[in-house]
């Protein structure tokens, strides 16, 4: 992406596939810069873009997984509950398969929430990560003219 000779070229960057969108967006916001600061700015914003997708897929798929370990181990313990129960013969066992159904339905459900929780927190994540770049990318007051009043003082 550099072709500046000051820049070593094994520091120099790897040049990124960059979206229309940053394009446009760095064109209309920086009409006057290089088209080296151009290539650069939109090289360093499609590199955030692309770290902050990965972030919230990896957060996803560990909370996935998390969960999903989680369901399983507490439908092993329902198994295991059960077994001993019917080893016991001190309940009705048919009362034992309602409670059973009972108790899945509430890990499923509590799977439920917890796809939705996730969903949402990607929801939220990309909200944020939107929020972020157009802090970043707003315009700024030109404060030109209020330096060259000071001059004239």
């Amino acid at each position: 992406m550099t072709t500046d000779p000051q820049v070593p070229q094994e520091q120099a960057l790897a040049p990124l596939d960059v979206s229309p969108e940053t394009q446009e967006m760095v064109r209309r916001e920086m009409p006057e810069a290089t088209e080296q600061a151009k290539n650069e700015t939109m090289a360093l914003i499609e590199a955030i873009k692309r770290k902050a997708q990965l972030q919230a897929q990896q957060m996803q798929a560990e909370a996935e997984k998390a969960s999903e370990i989680t369901v399983e181990k507490y439908l092993e313990a329902i198994r295991t509950a059960r077994r001993e129960v019917e080893q016991m013969d001190l309940f009705d066992p048919e009362r034992i398969e309602y409670s059973i159904k009972l108790m899945q339905m509430d890990a499923e459900q509590n799977w439920e929430n917890l796809v939705k929780e996730i969903s949402t927190l990607g929801d939220r994540l990309n909200d944020a990560a939107k929020a972020a770049w157009e802090a970043l990318t707003a315009p700024r007051p030109d404060y030109s003219d209020t330096i060259d009043e000071s001059k004239q003082l």
